[in-house]
């Protein structure tokens, strides 16, 4: 296994990271109507509901890129850095997108989806 490899397991445990954040931080968590609670979060619980939703986005292009990359026999130090690089970056997002910093936070996706995009070209 490679770095990149598990930083795709880090990628798929991230909703879970801004969700978890969403529910022990928002008013009145019920289990019993878990998608009924999201959609009434407010501030910062429903920022980091918000995360969670992209960061489901953000898992199925990153993947592929990585699996992509190691088939096309790229430099695997260079992918397993521009994978670090995309979790650090994903994690700076996550916290910018809760903390309300939006031009922040869109440097931060638009670093993340360099990072993905540049592993097509090693």
């Amino acid at each position: 296994m490679t770095l990149a490899f598990y930083c795709v397991l880090i990628a798929a445990l991230m909703p879970i990271l801004w969700t978890g954040y969403a529910k022990l931080t928002g008013p009145g968590f019920n289990n019993r109507t878990p998608r009924n609670y999201q959609a009434n979060l407010t501030g910062k619980a429903q920022r980091a509901y918000w995360a969670h939703l992209n960061s489901f986005e953000a898992l199925a292009p990153f993947a592929a890129a990585v699996v992509i990359a190691h088939l096309a026999g790229g430099p695997r130090a260079i992918i397993d850095y521009l994978a670090i690089a995309w979790v650090l970056l994903r994690l700076i997002y996550g916290l910018l997108y809760i903390s309300d910093q939006a031009t922040a936070r869109s440097l931060a996706w638009m670093g993340a989806t360099g990072c993905w995009v540049a592993m097509f070209f090693v």
